[in-house]
């Protein structure tokens, strides 16, 4: 027990020894920079880009194909009451094998072919808008992050403020009452106070003591939480300035917050335009060159071919409608969420508010009565100076 008092006592030391001075700036700047959240909506924007980029190469550049296949097809032939094999056959009546029909006797082809889709203007901006605005819903999320860091971080260095001054008060009281008891030693000894009087106040100054070391665990556990908060994993000894905090003006209608509802409601429009492009009329070039034949190829079967593919979906069992519902209903709930979250934030508004002016009328019950206190002290210090106490 006295080997953990002392280690106590001594990382106090440590912690209120000459120290660099911090700032809640500074946690804030390091809790930004250490968010894995921030980062992950960083690394989700390039992802977004990336997309984006192959997305185009899809959708306008052509896509060249080396192909090649070679197939045979070969047949036992039965007739003049032989079994010959053939590989390509020679006009057999009666064979085993695949029907002619079918194989034509084989296939060889090698050629390159190349196809370029039209007219993908349309579709292309309309992923183009769901990418852009993916990116503004991550720009979002980083802003929200950084409003939720700092929120956290800015309590946590206020609650090690407060456990930084109740320790400095206690460590100032039990000084007092440690000279108070040298006083009432003196005041036993020339029998002008009791020995129980001396043992009672020395058994106040233990739980000073107790209550001291209670506060001083509670402030090194403060400090601990504040640079986990932060990310920071040294243990310099740091002095916290003091801070002012002010009420900002309320911007719900233009806040953040609200922005997100918004950004996400158009995210689902985005979403479905983009799933209607499978219902416009698909055009694209097609040309291939290189040798294609049947039966065994000759060098003479070189040559070219072109053309154009048009597809259009007609009729997929109502998937466009299905999806226009959904679309609807993912709308409605988010507007939902929306209209929740104004009037949550207007009741804890009123909440906080209410908490702040109770707390400033406290404030000033206070403060008259240290007014009072302090006119009590010097009516006690004028009786001690007349030696009327």
């Amino acid at each position: 027990m006295k080997l953990f008092v002392i280690n106590i006592i001594l990382l106090f030391l440590s912690v209120f020894a000459v120290a660099q001075t911090r700032e809640l700036d500074f946690y804030l700047e390091q809790a930004i920079n250490n968010s894995p959240l921030i980062n992950k909506s960083n690394n989700n924007k390039k992802l977004i880009q990336l997309d984006m980029q192959r997305v185009k190469s899809i959708l306008t550049k052509p896509v060249v194909n080396l192909e090649g296949g070679l197939l045979f097809s070969p047949i036992i032939s039965h007739d003049n009451n032989t079994n010959k094999i053939q590989w390509v056959s020679e006009g057999a009546n009666s064979y085993t094998g695949y029907d002619m029909a079918y194989t034509d006797g084989g296939q060889y082809k090698a050629y390159v072919s190349v196809k370029q889709p039209l007219f993908m203007g349309k579709t292309y901006y309309s992923y183009s808008h769901k990418a852009d605005v993916q990116t503004k819903i991550a720009n979002n999320e980083i802003i929200l992050t950084k409003h939720e860091i700092t929120q956290l971080v800015s309590r946590q260095y206020i609650i090690c403020l407060l456990a930084k001054q109740q320790t400095e008060i206690s460590k100032v009281l039990l000084d007092k009452l440690n000279k108070q008891v040298l006083i009432m030693q003196k005041l036993v000894k020339n029998a002008i106070y009791r020995q129980t009087d001396l043992m009672l106040m020395q058994i106040e100054t233990q739980n000073f003591k107790i209550d001291y070391q209670k506060k001083l665990a509670e402030y090194i556990n403060s400090l601990s939480d504040l640079n986990l908060l932060s990310g920071i994993s040294d243990t310099t000894k740091v002095e916290l300035k003091n801070l002012s905090l002010k009420i900002s003006s309320d911007t719900l209608s233009s806040s953040y917050f609200i922005n997100r509802f918004t950004l996400d409601s158009i995210n689902i429009v985005a979403n479905k335009n983009v799933f209607n492009q499978k219902y416009r009329p698909q055009i694209s070039l097609f040309a291939d060159a290189g040798m294609n034949a049947i039966y065994l190829p000759s060098f003479n079967r070189f040559g070219l071919a072109a053309g154009i593919n048009f597809t259009w979906n007609i009729f997929d069992g109502n998937q466009k409608k299905n999806r226009y519902n959904k679309s609807l209903t993912e709308i409605q709930t988010i507007e939902f969420e929306k209209q929740n979250f104004v009037n949550q934030h207007n009741i804890n508004k009123s909440k906080y508010l209410s908490q702040i002016a109770a707390t400033k009328s406290q404030i000033k019950i206070t403060e008259n009565q240290l007014v009072e206190y302090e006119k009590l002290m010097s009516l006690y210090q004028l009786e001690l100076s007349q030696s009327q106490v």
